[in-house]
């Protein structure tokens, strides 16, 4: 191994100073070019010989991102100043600290906007019976008690969320049905 002065370190370092600060830009746009659900999901790890390589939380989503990388590079590249020529997905390193992880992003529900979604009650936990048709006859109680409150379908005149309605005009079972 031999030894390098340290002008010739600083110049390899103030070489890479405009990689850095393009790294550090990208991170920070990373949120707005994919989204708030997606980078929840989703980490930059770094740009190599044009190849940003990105960390996913699970194989389904490198697999589902790869699908849109065309995408995602042309809204990214419009915020960058050098290009990058590629992305790579891989769920290989998204080992976290979950501190880093919440301090950096914050926590988000991809369903909390779903038109599906019902305000949730705590139920009251009944004390265990032994009979099935007992406790049978306790959920339906709590179904019906929980769907008294809610509209109904025009079309099959079944309670629906009200998201549901707004979004199709019918619950999803009658919207799946049309499509």
């Amino acid at each position: 191994m031999t030894f390098q002065s340290l002008d010739q370190l600083l110049g390899q370092w103030q070489s890479q100073q405009p990689r850095q600060q393009q790294f550090q830009h990208l991170v920070k746009v990373w949120p707005g070019v994919v989204g708030a659900v997606v980078a929840a999901q989703t980490r930059p790890i770094s740009i190599y010989q044009g190849t940003l390589r990105v960390a996913t939380a699970s194989a389904a989503w490198a697999q589902n991102l790869t699908f849109e990388r065309r995408r995602i590079l042309i809204k990214l590249n419009t915020l960058l100043t050098i290009p990058v020529e590629d992305i790579r997905f891989t769920p290989g390193q998204w080992q976290q600290s979950p501190k880093l992880r919440t301090a950096t992003q914050p926590s988000i529900n991809p369903w909390a906007d779903h038109p599906s979604q019902i305000p949730v009650v705590p139920p009251r936990l009944p004390t265990p019976s032994v009979a099935p048709q007992t406790a049978f006859q306790h959920w339906a109680t709590v179904m019906r008690a929980r769907s008294q409150s809610l509209p109904l379908c025009p079309h099959c005149h079944a309670p629906c969320p009200p998201g549901e309605l707004e979004r199709w005009g019918r619950c999803s079972l009658c919207a799946a049905k049309q499509w």
